[in-house]
């Protein structure tokens, strides 16, 4: 299944089961064992974890479960956000290739369509002194499962209506995620910002959002160099953290 890649996923490591693929690639890295570009994928994760602590289930070879292992030294701890934002992409690329051109990611890194989530990401970041030093990309779509035990959620061949491999839709995300990466790398940090914006759900649209346990209707502006999302409140610009503002969907 390697991809036809520089580095990522050129170090694999296939677990049939495991309980959390960001997990099994941080005992990689605290045992020097891994490479940059490293990836651990699963057909079955038993204690996944999503952004907020929240749990991330997938029945068992139907999805893509993986994480990678990747050294950006050259991302300021500030705008670590930008990691994000190319990794979001990278998914987007694949999704939007695949069929699903609706597609868009929700802030800060969940990949939606028509207000279902198809996947999801979880970066967890080791820094140093001012950069980071190593990110293990967790990486979580729905791909071939028709049937979830909520409403809110879709996959890939439920939108096209087309059953796909894995192996190769893998190893095609793993191309799309280094060509971000290396852009990423290579200083085009506005023009991730700008196509990140420019398929951010809910841009520009007013929309319904809690904010300290209240609902009010306010329009996405931006994001912040701190990864923060602006939201107009009737006029008022503010700026709010992952656990400081939801969606009403």
């Amino acid at each position: 299944m390697l991809p036809n890649t520089l580095f990522i996923g050129q170090q694999l490591y296939y677990l049939p089961v495991c309980e959390s693929t960001n997990s099994e690639a941080y005992q990689l890295l605290i045992k020097n064992k891994a490479t940059e570009g490293c990836t651990v994928i699963t057909d079955e994760q038993t204690k996944g974890r999503g952004q907020r602590g929240n749990s991330w289930e997938a029945e068992p070879g139907k999805n893509i479960t993986l994480s990678v292992i990747l050294s950006p030294v050259f991302v300021p701890v500030r705008q670590q956000f930008y990691l994000n934002m190319a990794v979001s992409l990278a998914v987007l690329d694949l999704l939007h290739e695949k069929g699903a051109t609706d597609a868009q990611v929700k802030w800060p890194n969940d990949l939606y369509i028509n207000d279902k989530k198809l996947g999801g990401i979880l970066i967890e970041n080791t820094i140093s002194s001012s950069t980071l030093q190593h990110s293990i990309v967790g990486i979580g779509l729905n791909i071939n499962q028709l049937y979830f035990g909520v409403d809110t959620a879709t996959s890939l061949a439920a939108v096209t209506g087309t059953g796909i491999n894995l192996e190769q839709l893998t190893a095609r995300l793993l191309e799309l995620l280094e060509k971000r990466y290396l852009e990423l790398r290579n200083g085009k940090q506005a023009r991730l910002k700008y196509e990140y914006l420019q398929n951010l759900y809910r841009y520009q649209e007013q929309h319904l959002f809690i904010v300290n346990g209240k609902t009010e209707p306010g329009s996405i502006v931006g994001i912040d160099e701190d990864g923060r999302l602006g939201v107009n409140f009737n006029g008022e610009l503010q700026f709010f953290g992952f656990k400081e503002i939801s969606y009403v969907i």
